[in-house]
């Protein structure tokens, strides 16, 4: 992220200062430098409201003013402030012991009376430059958080589809947890495989499946999904109580989250024509 000189002398800056001199010192040090949105005010108790009307990229604040000190208002702006952002103070003061308390309570620099003018200068393109790189990176992860909620959503939308896609063009859709358990199914897939409903209620099913399956091809499954593997048209064999033969061809691939930890598959399969009785 860079800024270009023109953007740093269209910050806008406020000058508070119950000193009329002092106000037109700064102002016409400003203006010299090149600075274009200079405003001023000698009323403290304006601060807060001007800024929260249009907030201020600089604030230079004069500490020792009758009826509201400098630390009052920095009170005042930092209740109107977001916790995380930045507060643009720049303090004026001539009094040594209260730079320290100055920066405790929230200014990011701090000037001594009488103006050294090119002190001054150096630390006001200082502070200027760090709050607008400031800027500029908050609305850069804005950006980015409404990128990941948009590509989120999108996804969320390509999965339905998918879904709706696979539900239509296959006898059935399942899903199953890091455990092996049934999580969804779409379609007569129970019937199909022979499964009863509390297979999806977390009990083992290893004892309902195995009836009738070919225990070989089942092994080889297990085995893909044992090692994370995507499969693809695989066939699966059972033999019905009455001697029929049925065949089923399944595809699935492993699920994982954000930290690579498997939970679960997903895939569809569809049933060959039977093969009758063997």
């Amino acid at each position: 992220m860079n800024l270009t000189p023109q953007e740093r002398l269209n910050a806008r800056i406020l000058i508070v200062d119950d000193q009329p001199v002092n106000v037109s010192l700064l102002e016409e040090m400003l203006q010299e430098a090149g600075y274009t949105r200079v405003s001023s005010t000698t009323e403290p108790e304006q601060v807060c409201a001007m800024h929260r009307k249009a907030p201020f990229d600089l604030i230079l604040l004069d500490l020792q003013m009758p009826g509201m000190d400098g630390f009052q208002v920095m009170e005042g702006l930092k209740a109107n402030t977001a916790e995380d952002d930045y507060l643009p103070v720049l303090v004026i003061t001539a009094q040594p012991g209260h730079k320290l308390r100055a920066l405790q309570a929230g200014a990011k620099d701090f000037v001594s009376k009488p103006f050294d003018l090119v002190e001054v200068k150096a630390r006001i393109h200082n502070l200027i430059e760090v709050r607008l790189l400031h800027r500029q990176l908050a609305r850069h992860n804005h950006y980015l958080e409404q990128l990941v909620q948009e590509r989120t959503a999108e996804l969320r939308e390509s999965e339905a589809r998918y879904r709706a896609l696979t539900e239509l063009a296959t006898d059935w859709y399942w899903e199953q947890d890091g455990e092996g358990r049934f999580t969804k199914v779409s379609g007569p897939v129970l019937e199909m495989l022979g499964l009863q409903v509390d297979a999806l209620n977390g009990s083992s099913s290893a004892e309902q499946i195995e009836d009738g399956w070919n225990l070989a091809e089942r092994e080889t499954l297990r085995a893909r999904i044992a090692a994370r593997s995507p499969f693809l048209d695989m066939v699966l064999s059972r033999v019905l109580p009455d001697g029929a033969v049925r065949q089923y061809r399944v595809s699935g691939t492993p699920m994982f989250d954000a930290s690579c930890t498997l939970i679960g598959y997903r895939g569809f399969g569809v049933e060959i024509q039977g093969s009758g009785k063997r």
